[in-house]
């Protein structure tokens, strides 16, 4: 937009009225964002300034304008809004409220953290959201290096101290990798916050085995009181377990969205998780995941940018916490994890722009009083490297959030994205004087990795010397050798399930051992050439498919224009209504789609497809299911262009039925197992009619490969689901794991 020159002293107010005539909110709006740094996901929704002046202007206006003029001209009210009005202090807010927003600013750079503290109950979501995009990077890191939320009895997130949490993933949710993943982040010191698994399977009987995992051996260490462990399934998931196997969880889990439409698709709303709050009695409450741009991309931008819906995320953690404190007349544990740049390109392109997200989001969440962590992440299709992500995290520590991920290396085997590694935390650390909360700290020296003077020892960096610990914690009886050859068995089988390891170091203490930092790397070049590839002609010919095709026209449209790749081509359409209308009456149950997503070698590597559609069709028919005879081929295709496939095939038909589309699409690289997923969308043919079939009530089975989970029992556990799905009774039978929602995370799938 453009912003014509300003009059002195004139605010935003006055100046849309002199130039609109009277209020209107689009502009307002717009106005907002373009105070705001520039991100690629505000741009597609044309809330970005592209160019200097603008953005200096929109916040000149910005800065002069009144906080009580602000706070009663709200972009947007739902009930999220009205919860975090009601939860924040008035008395504080009528203090502030005939200030500018940019004597708030001046306030927050120049005063001293005792001051700022006693302001920010007043300070409601949407003005921390506005005064941080008055402020440079380094402003930023100033407000945020001075301001410290602490965990109740702890030193997490305390000035000069760094937490983890350990993200000991798995393709196949195999306990093995998981347990090691743990021994080998505290063989480098780091894991002091939570052990916290993203599961590929949602089912209780799995989620279950995970925490299991995850609390043994936090109990065989003694270390209950300091160190939860958590299942990342729906919150639904954990509630439901806990009270079939109380004691099984302890601190629970669950992602946020910015407005009550987006969390509605993630089925949670303020009356669920206020009610699961309440219920948070013991030491460890929630544990919360938030991330600019996940509202916009499941279209709930609600015509307002990022870091506004980021804002009131964390006002509703705020009121959560309110809401435990004021139940159980204590404090428990509730954090925030702020996930920057999972979603991928379409949010944030650069490594500026994910630099800067995760550095408003800290200072936005410590305005807010809460304990805020960082996963500094960037997907393999994003333009940022490996070393930019080491630079990346090297720019954010100046604004001091509590915690970061950590991982034996940056690359998630499970999620396919990059992250911070176990020794990046070590770099960190010794570059910027900080340290782990000091439970932790004894626990490392305990177990041997550092000494009493807090240096490291021979058996830094070293797992199988942790293993070895822990298998003496059990009271196991046998030879040191005995358990290492134990150790170096186990470590080679969780290698060979592409779950890497780090073991030692290069020549400082921070780097990879050299034989596992060109594995990465390597690894990271593959992963791109994946990214790239195409499904080839003569694929869609040999399966004698239908070839349809999105509105993106080539493979860089599609990684840089998600819509496109959701849209389908007027081509596409017709051909789709032409079946249809072939099937006349004669509708069958389920449709598959293939897609090559993120990777189409996922579609095209021999013993991945076919072995999946051949026990798809056996078990379909054993189950009593008609499956169409029409194979769809989708090129460049994302997950909602499924939806549209399926409400142009079902809608019209028998309302009450149920019309499945299963869903074949390639994962993002960078499991290393060129995975594919299966979307399962089943619901009666009236919401296909309406068009309004969304992730909310679809199941996914990930991680499939000839490597992984193979394609054969993916098959028979898709029957399985379908059958669970329409509750026809149709089932042939059930495998080790079931499918996880999609909505249990946010956009973490594709």
């Amino acid at each position: 937009m453009i912003i014509a020159e300003i009059h002195p002293g004139e605010d935003l107010f006055s100046y849309i009225n002199r130039i609109n005539g009277c209020f209107d909110n689009g502009m307002y709006a717009r106005l907002l964002g373009a105070a705001n740094d520039f991100k690629d996901g505000d741009a597609s929704r044309g809330l970005a300034s592209d160019n200097d002046t603008t953005r200096t202007r929109a916040r000149q206006l910005l800065s002069q304008t009144l906080i009580r003029d602000l706070h009663f001209r709200p972009v947007f009210v739902d009930e999220l809004q009205q919860l975090i009005w009601r939860t924040t202090d008035r008395t504080q807010f009528d203090l502030i409220a005939s200030w500018t927003l940019g004597e708030l600013k001046d306030f927050l750079l120049e005063q001293p953290e005792e001051e700022i503290q006693e302001v920010l109950p007043g300070l409601t979501s949407d003005l921390i959201g506005l005064v941080v995009r008055l402020m440079t990077n380094g402003e930023l890191c100033r407000v945020g290096a001075k301001i410290f939320n602490p965990l109740p009895g702890s030193n997490l997130g305390a000035r000069g101290y760094l937490g983890a949490r350990i993200q000991p993933n798995s393709p196949t949710d195999n306990p093995e990798d998981i347990l090691w993943q743990v021994l080998d982040g505290w063989s480098y010191g780091v894991g002091d916050l939570l052990l916290g698994t993203n599961p590929v399977s949602d089912s209780l009987d799995n989620i279950l085995a995970v925490e299991q995992t995850l609390r043994e051996v936090v109990e065989v260490f003694g270390l209950t009181e300091h160190l939860p462990w958590c299942v990342l399934a729906h919150i639904d998931k954990q509630a439901a377990l806990e009270e079939q196997v109380p004691g099984s969880t302890a601190i629970w889990f669950q992602s946020l969205a910015g407005v009550d439409d987006a969390n509605r698709i993630f089925d949670i709303s303020v009356d669920k998780m206020l009610g699961y709050g309440a219920r948070r009695t013991g030491r460890y409450g929630l544990y919360l995941e938030t991330g600019q741009g996940a509202d916009g991309t499941n279209g709930m931008d609600k015509g307002f940018d990022m870091v506004l819906h980021e804002a009131r995320k964390y006002g509703f953690v705020r009121a959560l916490g309110q809401e435990i404190s004021a139940t159980t007349g204590r404090r428990p544990w509730i954090h925030v994890n702020d996930v920057g740049g999972f979603i991928g390109p379409e949010v944030f392109r650069t490594k500026d722009q994910l630099v800067r997200a995760c550095i408003e989001d800290t200072v936005m969440g410590k305005l807010h009083g809460l304990t805020t962590g960082l996963d500094i992440c960037a997907t393999l299709h994003m333009d940022i490297s490996l070393d930019d992500l080491e630079a990346a995290q090297d720019e954010i520590i100046r604004a001091c959030p509590a915690y970061l991920m950590a991982l034996p290396t940056r690359n998630d085997p499970m999620l396919s994205y990059l992250t911070t590694g176990f020794q990046d935390h070590v770099r960190l650390r010794e570059r910027h004087g900080l340290r782990v909360n000091d439970a932790m700290w004894d626990f490392f020296k305990r177990i041997g990795i550092f000494d009493e003077d807090g240096r490291a020892t021979v058996h830094f960096g070293d797992p199988l010397w942790v293993y070895y610990q822990y298998q003496l914690a059990r009271g196991d009886l046998r030879s040191r050798e005995a358990i290492f050859q134990e150790g170096r068995e186990a470590m080679r089988r969780i290698r060979s399930r592409g779950v890497p390891l780090a073991v030692g170091h290069g020549t400082n203490r921070w780097d990879l051992a050299p034989e596992i930092d060109a594995y990465i790397r390597n690894f990271y070049h593959t992963a791109k050439e994946a990214l790239w590839a195409e499904i080839p002609p003569e694929f869609i010919l040999r399966l004698e498919a239908t070839p349809l095709s999105t509105l993106a026209v080539d493979r860089a449209d599609y990684i840089d224009h998600p819509f496109h790749g959701e849209q389908l081509s007027s081509t596409s359409v017709a051909r789709l209504q032409q079946l249809c209308d072939g099937w006349l009456e004669d509708i069958p149950d389920v449709q598959v789609v293939i897609s090559d997503g993120l990777n189409a070698l996922a579609i095209t590597d021999e013993g991945h497809l076919q072995p999946y559609l051949e026990t798809l069709a056996d078990e379909l028919a054993r189950a009593g299911f008609t499956l169409s005879e029409e194979l769809l081929v989708l090129r460049y295709g994302r997950v909602r262009a499924g939806y549209a496939i399926g409400s142009l095939l079902f809608g019209g038909s028998d309302p009450q039925a149920h019309r499945a589309l299963v869903h074949v699409i390639g994962e993002r690289p960078g499991s290393g197992h060129h995975n594919y997923s299966v979307y399962i969308a089943a619901p009666e043919a009236a919401r296909w009619t309406r068009g309004d079939v969304n992730h909310d009530i679809v199941r996914v089975i990930s991680g499939i490969s000839d490597t992984a989970l193979h394609p054969a029992d993916a098959a028979r556990e898709t029957v399985t689901i379908l059958g669970e799905m329409t509750g026809t009774g149709k089932n042939p039978g059930t495998v080790d794991r079931q499918a996880s929602r999609f909505s249990d995370s946010l956009g973490r799938r594709n």
